[in-house]
């Protein structure tokens, strides 16, 4: 049959045409370190902040999969100094660091926990 024959077209190759661009980033991890850290609000309810992760990366969408994956709110906030932060409720300090070495965003090394 023809469509069991595979047909290798050799100008359709996968292949980023950004690569010398993106030179930040080797094999889709970036090279600076990710803080995890978290902050009593009161009472029991805790905050996670998630800082450092690279401006190449479209963070709403991080933010997007983490909140559907976790079943916890999160949004992205513009801190002063730190630049983008993801903020979400609750201790997601392992869950985050877990999450972002699976999907490829930084190898475990990279990512720092803080907090308790």
């Amino acid at each position: 049959q023809w469509y069991q024959r595979r047909v290798r077209v050799t100008n359709l190759d996968r292949r980023d045409p950004f690569a010398d661009v993106m030179e930040e980033q080797e094999d889709g991890v970036q090279k600076e370190d990710i803080h995890i850290r978290i902050q009593q609000r009161n009472g029991r309810k805790t905050l996670t902040t998630i800082q450092g992760i690279s401006q190449s990366y479209d963070l709403k969408r991080i933010i997007k999969a983490v909140k559907k994956e976790f079943h916890c709110n999160g949004t992205v906030v513009d801190h002063p100094e730190y630049g983008e932060v993801l903020q979400l409720q609750g201790d997601q300090r392992k869950n985050v660091k877990d999450f972002l070495s699976a999907i490829g965003i930084a190898r475990v090394e990279q990512i720092k926990v803080h907090g308790f």
